[in-house]
């Protein structure tokens, strides 16, 4: 028998071998995965004009206040990944490719020269400033979310996606409110925002019945939307509640509305009873009127976001349900760290996602692994996205824009590249998915007429 001492040695050697082999292995799987992006399809994918199915355009108004339903700004001080935090390289790289910046890091001098160079393009460009920033992007439709569209956001490059989480919420929001402290700062923006659509529709007052509520406030806004170019409907509920909506029994719904219309605090799951049955009735209508329905569906910014209820996995029932086929769906960022569970829901005919968000917050390698995996199933269900947003002074929507269309082809290079080499599809069907991904997939589901 061998020493004890031996015996140990002998492991820690062991150990030591298979570690260095492991590492090797994974130095040469990653070399081998950058080796494998083909150049060719890289420089095709590279030159398609995108349509980008979700971001946050600002106009050329500086006070812009149609922007955004739920401002997450005023959250507080929130927790940002490294990728869009000011000093990661990314912005650095966005502001040589817009600006010329010639710097390296950007510190708040860097910001404040910065901030003056965007301010100059813009006085240069006037309305054509947003278009511009699509160019620089490879961007030729961008969908904005946004309460109202403004100037600079022409039709022809610029389509309106509105914010209807509002809707849902017609009795007070106070209990709903107080669950967690982001949620009692976002509330009162819905209330204030379903004020706004009853201004709009010349109401002073909610009806006193759930059938009038629904016919005269929440189809007349719908109609109202499309009427003015709105594409789809967002939904950004995850902030506020879980996704979870089940079909409610409409006079059950009749009597929460008809009991606390005029005042009074609904229990929360009567409420959510409630909630429930005006949005399978919004999905209804706007698939009746031909717009898609955006759902958020990636664990939000703030510090009590609850990450549980926005996996798409809640949504089932509603996808499954027979009478809400004729509305397509889209699951906006594609679930984020739930990926796989949107790779379960793309088996839905009506269902769709993007990638928007994702191009923002993670590396091309990390996005590459969960397009493989959408891509190699159901390559025509994949949107481009960017979630493009103004991150403060000097960090414009433009920015995000670049940097996030830049993450994304370089993302669907590797996860395409890698199909090629693996031998699953051809370089011609690999150009083909891109197309897809980058620009007909959406072109297909919103009839934009593109060639």
């Amino acid at each position: 028998m061998k020493p004890f001492h031996t015996i140990v040695l002998i492991a820690i050697i062991a150990i030591l071998i298979g570690s260095c082999n492991q590492d090797n292995s994974v130095a040469q799987e990653n070399k081998s995965s950058q080796s494998r992006n083909n150049p060719e399809l890289a420089e095709f994918i590279n030159g398609v004009k995108a349509v980008d199915n979700h971001a946050h355009a600002n106009t050329i108004d500086s006070s812009d206040k149609g922007s955004d339903a739920l401002p997450l700004d005023g959250l507080g001080s929130i927790q940002l990944p490294a990728r869009v935090r000011p000093e990661s390289q990314t912005w650095v790289n966005a502001a040589k490719a817009l600006y010329g910046f010639d710097g390296t890091l950007l510190n708040d001098s860097a910001l404040h020269e910065l901030l003056n160079l965007e301010q100059n393009v813009m006085k240069q460009k006037g309305e054509g400033f947003p278009s511009w920033a699509l160019d620089k992007a490879g961007i030729e439709i961008m969908f904005a979310n946004r309460i109202s569209m403004g100037p600079g956001l022409s039709p022809a490059r610029f389509r309106w996606v509105s914010y209807d989480d509002a809707l849902l919420f017609p009795l007070s929001t106070k209990a709903e409110a107080a669950m967690t402290p982001d949620r009692e700062k976002l509330f009162p923006l819905e209330d204030a925002l379903l004020k706004k659509y009853l201004a709009d529709l010349n109401k002073s007052a909610l009806p006193p019945k759930l059938e009038e509520y629904l016919k005269e406030i929440v189809t007349a806004t719908l109609e109202a939307q499309r009427k003015g170019g709105c594409m789809a409907v967002k939904f950004e509920a995850a902030y506020l509640r879980s996704l979870d909506f089940e079909k409610a029994d409409g006079r059950d719904a009749s009597e929460v509305y008809a009991r606390y219309v005029h005042g009074g605090e609904p229990p929360r799951d009567k409420y959510k009873l409630l909630q429930d049955f005006i949005f399978y009735y919004i999905a209804r209508e706007a698939g009746r009127l031909g717009m898609a329905v955006h759902i958020h569906s990636y664990p939000g910014a703030g510090d009590y976001f609850v990450a549980a209820g926005c996996d798409p996995l809640l949504l089932e029932p509603v996808f499954n349900d027979p009478e809400l086929r004729k509305t397509n769906f889209v699951l906006i960022h594609g679930g984020g760290t739930f990926s796989r569970h949107t790779s379960a829901m793309l088996w839905k005919p009506n269902v769709y996602a993007d990638i928007s968000l994702l191009t923002q917050l993670w590396t091309p390698e990390q996005l590459a692994v969960v397009l493989k995996d959408w891509l190699s199933q159901f390559p025509e269900k994949i949107l481009f996205g960017t979630d493009a947003v103004s991150f403060g002074p000097g960090l414009g929507w433009e920015m995000s824009a670049w940097i996030a269309s830049t993450t994304g082809r370089q993302a669907l290079t590797i996860a395409l590249s890698d199909m090629v080499a693996n031998k699953e599809i051809t370089i011609s069907h690999a150009k083909e998915i891109g197309t897809m991904v980058l620009q007909s997939n959406a072109n297909n589901l919103y009839h934009l007429g593109l060639r």
